[in-house]
């Protein structure tokens, strides 16, 4: 199977144009991205896809083996890049595709010229000095959850990380987001993503990167992005007013601004 129809890759904007790669967050999809991708169709060619398990991704594509660490989703985005033969790409992740953008761009520096992180996390659990904003109690309970009943954990914490309780309806459309992704994957990529531990990969980078830090963030908070700036080679960190984990649905024209500025 080609990885443009494993992955749902839809491709738009200037075809001449500076590739620009956004990749979603957990329990997410590509639509995530409706309010900020048009704003670059003019300038850059447009690449959105879905990770395998969510959206309109091949479902029978997904491997345990290959998805047990973040690496397996590095690969795909390194297949996607081979594929349209992309080059000089601008990687804008959220969430947990900050950190895979950033083992992507790690092993193939030449092909990526930026990275745009999206309230990143190198590691969720604390661990001694380290501030990653849960215990290794929380993170168990809260997997458990998800194993018991993925669709009441999904309709109890998607509002929560999504934050703006003044507007319920960015909560219901992440808790709807949550509910259409795969629960069987949904629940395997959760373990993935809040047991890793990336903050070694942060010291070798080479890319030009930067940091969005939404205010009042409970998956990512100001401490883990002050972490990774200072641990991320050639970063800039920008504090948004935006609150809570999800600035693309929540404050779109604050992110825009703050993608276009930099780049």
């Amino acid at each position: 199977m080609r990885t443009a129809e494993r992955n749902a890759v839809s491709v738009t904007g200037r075809p001449d144009g500076q590739p620009m790669l956004f990749a979603h967050g957990y329990g997410c999809d590509q639509n995530m991205w409706r309010f900020v991708a048009p704003a670059f169709l003019e300038t850059h060619r447009v690449v959105l896809f879905d990770h395998v398990g969510a959206g309109r991704s091949d479902l029978g594509a997904y491997d345990e083996q290959r998805y047990s660490t973040l690496d397996g989703y590095a690969d795909d985005i390194l297949e996607i890049v081979h594929e349209l033969d992309l080059r000089d790409v601008v990687f804008v992740g959220h969430s947990v595709s900050a950190m895979i953008g950033v083992l992507a761009a790690n092993r193939e520096p030449d092909r990526f010229a930026k990275l745009v992180l999206v309230g990143p996390s190198p590691r969720y659990l604390n661990d001694g000095d380290y501030v990653g904003g849960f215990d290794a109690s929380d993170i168990e309970a809260m997997l458990e959850s998800l194993d018991s009943n993925y669709l009441g954990w999904s309709s109890a914490m998607a509002p929560v990380i999504m934050g703006n309780p003044e507007r319920p309806e960015l909560g219901a459309e992440l808790t709807n987001s949550f509910c259409a992704t795969d629960p069987e994957i949904a629940k395997k990529f959760a373990r993935v993503t809040f047991l890793s531990d990336n903050r070694v990969d942060l010291g070798g980078s080479r890319t030009p990167a930067l940091i969005l830090q939404c205010a009042d963030d409970i998956i990512a908070p100001a401490v883990v992005g002050d972490y990774v700036h200072h641990n991320l080679p050639g970063s800039t960190l920008v504090a948004m007013n935006a609150t809570g984990h999800c600035p693309n649905l929540s404050a779109p024209a604050e992110t825009i601004a703050a993608i276009k500025a930099f780049l």
